[in-house]
């Protein structure tokens, strides 16, 4: 049995739901708005970012000064350790948020 003309095949139903859902996306794009509470969230994500690597350098250097007698600072050098990488990682996430569509 031939399909009628005015029925459409799966393939093109399928084409047409994702046309549509293509076009609703980018339509939600040019009109989104920043909420306050998106700018809170990427507040929070930051500070994480940056502090737990931190603290963690901060634990790591102090357990190695008091297990070792050196004339270096563990501390201080993980602590620039940690805020160095905190950072990269707060870089990271904000542009992955920035550029995430």
């Amino acid at each position: 049995m031939m399909p009628k003309e005015h029925e459409l095949t799966d393939a093109e139903r399928e084409a047409n739901e994702i046309a549509l859902k293509a076009r609703r996306k980018e339509e939600a794009l040019r009109h989104r708005t920043q909420s306050p509470w998106s700018g809170l969230r990427m507040f929070g994500l930051v500070g994480w970012a940056v502090a737990v690597p931190t603290v963690l350098g901060i634990a790591l250097g102090l357990w190695i000064d008091a297990e070792t007698d050196t004339e270096i600072s563990w501390t201080l050098a993980l602590l620039l350790a940690g805020v160095t990488v905190g950072c990269l990682n707060a870089w990271y996430w904000v542009q992955r948020e920035l550029h995430d569509d």
